[in-house]
């Protein structure tokens, strides 16, 4: 019922960050490829926590 006040797991949290990144290097992509190949950078390190972050359970 409040689920306002429950917090995220890690993984999620850093899911969401991925998706955004992905969002705005989409969005940069016609305008300033270099901009968004850095943000694809920055998504692909976050891909690799989670997945470092899955590793480790289990």
């Amino acid at each position: 019922m409040f689920s306002l006040f429950k917090s995220k797991l890690p993984v999620e949290k850093l899911t969401k960050q991925y998706q955004d990144l992905m969002a705005e290097a989409h969005k940069l992509s016609t305008t300033n490829r270099t901009a968004s190949d850095a943000k694809v950078k920055a998504a692909n390190d976050i891909q690799d926590k989670i997945e470092a972050l899955l590793k480790e359970k289990k």
